[in-house]
């Protein structure tokens, strides 16, 4: 696809956590498409692998929203029609999967194409996980009327929706996908898809009390965002 650049996150916390993703954001480099990667307190030399990149910019910022808001505004600001967001950690659809999406066909109605789990895929996450992913994909099939996976991570989306973005607050956290999900919906953008058998990578199939804790907190915050974007007054142009 032309016109596209790639906003990302990170924030290492662990070795074990620094090898995969430099494995990770090794394979999104080989796309030779600018990515904008916002860190959240890395250590310094892990900053400097970043660096070695001639295609990415580094950032710098505390708080998930935050650092997401500073890579999409450096992912637009060279002009860039749409933005790839994504994880970092994506090993496998960087590998295997990222091309087929930089390659869907939109035009100036596409508002989002996501990178969607099919049933499959799905089945391999944990099932803490499953339970409050599926929650979130039925509230968002109320608003969006389209009933795909709205939760795996990758998607496109277009740069005429970022002016929305300033309507959110720090605390808004993961709500932020589905408030734009909405948004682009309620603004006559199409909402589409792509489907594959994304599968959930061995090393993140934990289930513990900590992270059921920690996907409460996501429902709560898809919630809030997608509760926002649904009762928000719209201007009527973009």
């Amino acid at each position: 696809m032309n016109n596209v650049s790639i906003a990302t996150i990170c924030w290492v916390r662990s070795n074990h956590e620094e090898e995969v993703l430099k494995s990770s954001l090794s394979q999104l480099a080989k796309l030779n498409l600018p990515v904008y990667i916002t860190d959240g307190g890395s250590s310094e030399s892990f900053v400097r692998y970043l660096r070695t990149f001639s295609n990415f910019t580094v950032l710098q910022a505390r708080g998930l929203w935050p650092q997401v808001m500073n890579s999409v505004n450096g992912a637009s600001s060279d002009g860039a029609k749409f933005i790839f967001y994504t994880e970092p950690d994506k090993l496998d659809f960087f590998s295997s999967h990222v091309a087929k999406m930089l390659q869907y066909p939109v035009n100036e109605n596409t508002g989002i194409v996501l990178a969607s789990r099919s049933s499959n895929g799905f089945s391999t996450f944990p099932s803490f996980q499953q339970i409050t992913e599926t929650a979130i994909n039925q509230c968002c099939k109320e608003v969006i009327e389209e009933d795909v996976d709205y939760c795996y991570g990758p998607f496109l989306f277009s740069a005429q929706l970022i002016p929305f973005l300033n309507a959110l607050d720090t605390n808004i956290g993961w709500g932020w996908r589905p408030f734009l999900f909405a948004i682009a919906h309620r603004s006559g953008f199409k909402i589409e898809s792509l489907e594959g058998d994304f599968n959930c990578p061995a090393d993140q199939r934990n289930d513990d009390k900590l992270e059921r804790i920690y996907r409460m907190k996501q429902l709560t915050q898809n919630i809030q965002g997608l509760t926002l974007a649904a009762t928000m007054d719209l201007p009527k142009t973009i």
